[in-house]
This record gives structure tokens, sequence and C-alpha cells, in this order.
């Protein structure tokens, strides 16, 4: 092995401290909402610094309140149903307009990679889309949240630049034998090509899991709420009152820092256990076309 440099030296130590900074600033408020979550209330209410330790006797009280709450139960559900038809939804969109648009002998090839990346820098804006929306009879629909964001200009040139990067004498090979495009999609390309299906799963899966400001936007009803909206309600206003109104004779102020800090965590904790799963397939997926030899 090669003897590293002075330089090589130092830049090793201090990118190894950037990298320790970094990791504490993203898990420092992940842990002090975790820590506060399964606090001691009256302890929490008056606690003003991180919560690095459970304060007081540990306790689960403020996940049993919050899923005593029909609401939180039902938009729990909803993002459940929302993230998991939306994901397969702009999946299979996605899978198919980037299998065309990698084909060679595509007609207007050009103008049509041209037109997904124009919308990429200019779109109708919230008001045109709100529009559209009511015109087609989703507004207050769950299609609302599902449809508007099915196709996205940055997943189809993603994964079109995987298809592209397939060797073709493979896909030539399936035409002589007789293939058709749906059997090469289906039964050569796909099988190949499942670290870039994983990253764009996980992009899908985060953006509705985290969604809020269509559901904000496009839903009145509040039996469609999913709960990241209800989440925000809770944080910026005092719906928590309406959890927490059945606690026997304890003043529901103490309650309120508990309930958002166990909502919080009921909200990311899906997403942590599900990353590290697809973590291979998003490092190896991303990189697939980025570098050209």
């Amino acid at each position: 092995m090669n003897k590293r440099t002075t330089g090589e030296k130092i830049f090793a130590v201090f990118n190894t401290l950037f990298l320790i900074a970094l990791c504490l600033i993203f898990i420092l408020p992940v842990w002090h909402v975790a820590m506060g979550s399964i606090s001691d209330p009256l302890k929490v209410a008056a606690s003003s610094g991180l919560i690095l330790k459970p304060l007081g006797t540990p306790t689960l009280g403020g996940y049993k309140l919050i899923f005593q709450n029909s609401a939180i139960v039902k938009s729990y559900g909803n993002t459940l149903l929302y993230v998991v038809s939306a994901t397969l939804f702009g999946l299979v969109l996605n899978i198919l307009a980037a299998y065309v648009m990698s084909t060679k002998n595509l007609v207007f090839g050009k103008a049509f990679s041209m037109f997904v990346l124009f919308t990429m820098i200019f779109n109708g804006g919230l008001i045109p889309t709100l529009v559209v929306v009511n015109k087609l009879g989703l507004f207050d629909t769950r299609w609302a949240i599902i449809l508007p964001g099915a196709l996205s200009a940055f997943n189809i040139i993603i994964m079109r630049t995987s298809f592209a990067e397939l060797p073709t004498e493979m896909l030539e090979a399936a035409r002589i034998d007789g293939a058709s495009d749906f059997k090469i999609l289906m039964q050569v390309v796909l099988p190949v090509s499942k670290a870039i299906i994983a990253v764009i799963v996980l992009f899908y899966g985060v953006q509705h899991w985290n969604a809020w400001f269509n559901a904000s936007i496009y839903l009145r009803n509040r039996d469609l709420y999913p709960l990241q909206l209800v989440l925000r309600e809770i944080v910026l206003t005092s719906t928590e009152n309406a959890i927490v109104a059945d606690a026997d004779g304890q003043d529901v102020m103490i309650y309120r820092p508990l309930i958002k800090y166990a909502t919080i965590m009921v909200s990311i904790i899906p997403m942590m256990i599900i990353y590290p799963f697809v973590q291979k397939y998003f490092v190896s997926g991303v990189m697939i076309g980025a570098v050209k030899g």
C-alpha cells in the first residue's frame, strides 16, 4: 500500500471530524424527540434544554394517548394508503415512460426528452393545478393526492438513463427471439434494474410519507387527512387539546410536549426502519449513469 502524505492524513482527520459533527447534527434532534416522548410529562414541560435521557420514570403514556385518538389512527391509515398506492401507480407510469424514452429508434425521442426536461424548470403553478384538479372532479378525494404527482420528470430522467445503459445486444437478442417490447421490459429490463427501481420506490415513498401541502390544498374532509397534516396541526396549533381532553384530573397543558414528541416519532419511525434495507440499492442506483466511460 502507498504511504499517505501529510496532506492526506490531515484531510482524513478533518473529514472524519466533519462527518462526526454532521452525524451529531442529524441524530441529536431525533434523539431529543425520542427521549422526550417517553419522559415524565411534568419534567418535559419544565425542561428547556436537550433531552439526552428519559426524564423521570420512562412512560409510553404519550403514545397511548395519541393512539386513543381516532383522528390520528385514521390519518395513519390514510398515509399508508397514499404511500403504497401513489408509489405503485407512479412507479408503473415512470417505468413505462422511461422505457419508451430509452429506446434508440423512438421517433422525436430528443423532442420528448426536452419536453420532460422543460417541465423540471417551468410548471403551471399552484392555481392552474388546483383548477385542473377541480375540473377533473378530484377535489376532496383520495385521487387528488395520488394522481397529480404520479409522474416525476426527475425520476423519469434517472430511470431512462439507467435503461439506456443496458447492453443493446441483450435487447436485440430478445427481439430476434420474437419478444415484444412489453415482454422485453418485463423479462429483460426490469430484472436487471432492481437498484434503480428501489431508488424510485424510496423517492416516491419518502415524498408521499412526508407530504402535507397538497392535502391541505385539495382536501376538506378531515377523514381523508394524511398523518403529516394532522401532525402539523398538533405541532403548530392547539389540536392536542382534543387528544388529552379525557385525561382525568390532569392539566392538558402538561401533556402538550409529550403529545408532540410522540406524534413526531410515530411519523418518522417507519421511514427509519425501511431505509436501511434499501440503502445499498439507493447508493448503486443513483450512481447508475453518473459516470460515462
